[in-house]
């Protein structure tokens, strides 16, 4: 971590385009100033730009009011990752602020903790799920990478405060993910630390259907909710990020977690040549 930013100013913006919401929003000192996200085609290089104008324009932002950028590197789409990255990073040198990358992810979890909780208002406000742990509550993010697999990872709700990580992002295969979370959570349970409850949030109409969690569900409290990325979280999470220090500007890369697709055929092909030699 570099370029230690000891005096931010108040205002910050966030981007993502991780995933098919653009999501952008001004925040400071915690609180949403403005927020837009534009749902529907992927084609964020086209709207990026005139969104974020927007958003300056409507919370009376100018970039010298700016203490930092943040963006979401992903894991999700390779060309949407890299367009917000690349946005970031160029506003950022423009306006000479910091930037700082933050998991989309991370962002995912965290709104979609406060969507599910929204949504199931009465049952966390007293009464007691059936399987329900006394630990705190446990959030699967998901996002669908094909071929049966999802770009997920595992954190625990911690209070009004973002959700601590207890797995790394990944692109893992659901099936195998499930496996490990029911360990996971037969442990917890064993150490008198059971999850109140589990929480897949995002995409979760192919990969938290009843029929894919249902041995997890035999295990523990399992609730799925379908989510889409709001640019608040990212810019909650870039706060907290830009507030401790940035992240080096030319250095600042998407995650992808794996190789594109038409990487690894390049990759191959190339292989395949120096094998021929």
């Amino acid at each position: 971590m570099t370029n230690e930013n000891k005096e931010p100013r108040k205002r910050f913006l966030s981007l993502d385009t991780s995933t098919a919401v653009l999501g952008v929003a001004i925040t400071g000192d915690g609180r949403l100033l403005h927020e837009i996200n534009a749902s529907g085609e992927r084609n964020h290089s086209v709207h990026l730009l005139p969104i974020i104008q927007e958003a300056l324009q409507a919370s009376g932002t100018t970039p010298d009011m700016l203490g930092g950028v943040s963006v979401g590197v992903g894991p999700g789409s390779y060309t949407g990752t890299r367009i917000a990255v690349t946005a970031a990073k160029t506003l950022a040198w423009a306006w000479k602020v910091p930037v700082a990358g933050v998991s989309s992810l991370h962002a995912l979890a965290w709104g979609g903790l406060g969507a599910a909780l929204a949504q199931q208002r009465p049952e966390a406000g007293g009464q007691v799920p059936e399987k329900a742990g006394n630990g705190p509550d446990w959030i699967i993010p998901l996002l669908d990478a094909r071929r049966g697999q999802a770009y997920t990872a595992l954190f625990a709700a911690n209070g009004d405060e973002s959700p601590k990580r207890l797995e790394p992002d990944a692109i893992r295969l659901m099936a195998d993910w499930l496996l490990q979370l029911e360990e996971r959570l037969k442990q917890a349970a064993a150490e008198g630390v059971k999850p109140r409850i589990l929480w897949f949030v995002g995409e979760t109409e192919l990969h938290g259907s009843e029929e894919s969690l249902r041995t997890l569900m035999e295990e523990g409290c399992v609730r799925a909710v379908p989510y889409e990325l709001e640019g608040r979280w990212t810019g909650f999470l870039g706060e907290e990020r830009l507030l401790a220090g940035s992240d080096d500007i030319h250095g600042l890369i998407p995650n992808y977690t794996q190789l594109s697709e038409a990487e690894a055929n390049l990759r191959r092909s190339s292989e395949g040549s120096l094998n021929k030699r």
